[in-house]
């Protein structure tokens, strides 16, 4: 891939981010442990604060998988395949699978790994209000039997194993639910323990001894949570940070190119319409949206080519999609005639604000009136979810749960989805959907699959824009960071500094 040529930060943007560096990384000073091959902390800069308290309920259940700190019963490999984590092994019986734990797990607190543990974790997550995306249109329980656990759901779903890889339903010690939220401070099972969360500003983990994987190479690891994407790569170029995730690609060409990784990910920046209410109730105004957008020039000028034009809602993360898909028949476009709309998006990913821009201009040359609603991703979700904009612009991972996309396209195009942002409710794509969250794995799923893509595409409730690239930057001296598509490792029990 050809870089882009190198730019100098201005002088006021390296103003603003050596003010933010002294705010948001005092007190995190390189510190040395004998007893790891490094010997020192690792000093990791994250994007998005705890939005929940880091309650493995809500999507900071991610942050505690990348921190190897919460475990789930079953992994994900590069495919997507199931393979074993804290259980050992599974199998199928109709509606039932039943899973045989690890021996010789131990949680943070020194309690023991059991099939009660595990139940009451998955039945917490199974009754939570809302619950976790995994989970949508599932109905599970989990029951001990004898020293196994045995998961059954209401209909038979072929990807139980890849739903129980979910860090939302991560397996914590009995102590994480004695309050009315989920509290995960010691009580993982991984090779680094949490041991303190101070609010919305850092995390401390050290290295648990006692992991049944064997000791973490490093002993232990500081976080700080950084929104400010400048600050981010700033404190890459300092030495203020061993580790930086989500480095914007504004910041990227002025790093040096040695310490910054890109990888093409299962993640999707995408255009929501409304199909509830307001200008794009209508089909065809939706149509003329569709039209309107320029995705090419928004890669071009806000990505600096960083990432991919969307072909669909599913990316080269998921190469087998393009192979799949047939041309989508479209509502023919309708005259916007000056109707005014209001897109929202976040600031959380500095792109986003850039895109929305990009957008408003797009659609207005298109005779749209557009206004802009930005803020923080905490002080806007419920919002968006309220249906209370008319298009919202999200960056959305596609496979981010079970590794597999169905479980995604429920979640934000079923009617009854957590996360339905497009306030979508058609029969034909409900039914879409379920086919493909029914299929079992294999090329038949990933036909329905596609089939069900193009049942929401045909309907303009989305419009796929680009592709986004993990670009992460690890200092020179950081041995063995994982640079994960799905967003599910960062540090591991093999991540070090030299």
């Amino acid at each position: 891939m050809r870089l882009p040529a190198r730019r100098l930060l201005p002088a006021t943007a390296l103003t603003a981010a050596s003010a933010l560096l002294t705010g948001c990384f005092t007190g995190t000073e390189q510190t040395t442990d004998a007893s790891g091959p490094g010997g020192k902390r690792i000093r990791v800069a994250m994007l998005q604060p705890p939005r929940s308290g880091l309650s493995p309920l809500s999507d900071d259940a991610f942050k505690l998988s990348r921190w190897s700190t919460a475990e789930t019963l079953v992994e994900l490999d590069e495919e997507g395949d199931a393979r074993p984590a804290l259980a050992t092994e599974w199998r199928r019986s109709g509606r039932s699978w039943t899973f045989t734990l690890r021996d010789g797990v131990t949680f943070h607190d020194g309690t023991k790994l059991t099939p009660e543990t595990v139940v009451e974790s998955l039945t917490r997550a199974a009754g939570a209000s809302p619950k976790p995306r995994i989970l949508d249109g599932v109905d599970l329980t989990a029951k001990a039997d004898g020293d196994r656990v045995t998961v059954t759901t209401a209909t038979e779903d072929p990807l139980v194993p890849q739903r129980l890889s979910s860090p939302q339903l991560a397996i914590l010690a009995a102590k994480a639910y004695r309050g009315k939220t989920v509290d995960p401070v010691g009580a993982g099972t991984g090779p680094f323990e949490l041991t303190k969360v101070d609010g919305t500003s850092s995390a401390t983990l050290d290295r648990y001894d006692g992991y049944w994987g064997g000791k973490a190479k490093s002993p232990g690891i500081d976080v700080t949570f950084v929104p400010d994407g400048t600050a981010r790569a700033a404190a890459l170029r300092s030495g203020e940070a061993d580790i930086v995730e989500a480095i914007p690609v504004s910041q990227a060409a002025v790093l040096d190119q040695d310490l910054v990784t890109e990888v093409p990910m299962p993640r999707t920046n995408t255009l929501y319409l409304n199909t509830e209410k307001g200008a794009f109730k209508n089909p065809a105004l939706r149509a003329a949206a569709r039209e309107a957008v320029d995705a090419e020039a928004i890669v071009k000028g806000v990505y600096e080519g960083r990432a991919d034009v969307a072909e669909g809602l599913l990316g080269p993360a998921l190469p087998w999609a393009a192979g799949l898909r047939t041309p989508v028949e479209h509502t023919e476009a309708g005259d916007p005639a000056g109707r005014t709309v209001t897109i929202g998006t976040y600031t959380d990913r500095s792109e986003m604000p850039e895109v929305a821009a990009a957008l408003q201009q797009q659609l207005q040359q298109a005779g749209f009136r557009v206004k802009l609603d930005v803020r923080e991703y905490a002080n806007i979700e419920s919002d968006a979810l309220a249906g209370r904009f008319d298009a919202f612009v999200l960056s959305r991972a596609t496979v981010l749960d079970s590794g597999d996309p169905a479980a995604y396209l429920y979640s934000d195009f079923a009617s009854d989805g957590t996360f339905n942002l497009s306030h979508l409710t058609d029969a034909g794509i409900d039914e879409a959907l379920k086919k493909a969250a029914g299929t079992p794995a294999g090329d038949a799923r990933r036909r329905a699959v596609v089939e069900a893509e193009a049942a929401v595409l045909a309907q303009d409730a989305a419009v796929p824009m680009l592709h986004e690239r993990v670009i992460q930057g690890d200092a020179a001296a950081v041995v063995g960071a994982a640079h994960d598509p799905r967003e599910r490792e960062l540090v591991t029990a093999d991540t070090y500094v030299k």
